[in-house]
């Protein structure tokens, strides 16, 4: 009775209106949430572990322990400076 052009055509037409409803969200709250999980927790808890492997990759005698030592600096500045990145772009975008 229907071709495969139609069911198809039908299925996307289903699909975009229900997709505002499924999707709806704010860049605010969608910064908000992940400030608070993964730029809360993870990222500071991240750069502590790098600086340990980095301090440990040093007491070793691991010849690249000053390019960990580097790498792990950098990550730990990120990490720990990551609530006050996502403060800077939130106050760009509103």
């Amino acid at each position: 009775m229907f071709t495969n052009r139609a069911k198809w055509l039908k299925v996307l037409a289903l699909i975009a209106l229900l997709a505002p409803a499924l999707c709806f969200g704010s860049v605010e709250s969608t910064l908000g949430a992940m400030q608070a999980k993964l730029i809360g927790v993870i990222l500071p808890g991240a750069a502590i572990l790098g600086l340990v492997f980095a301090g440990l990759s040093f007491l070793t005698g691991n010849p690249s322990a000053r390019q960990h030592l580097t790498l792990a600096m950098i990550g730990a500045i990120v990490g720990f400076g990551a609530p006050s990145i996502v403060a800077f772009i939130r106050g760009v975008v509103q």
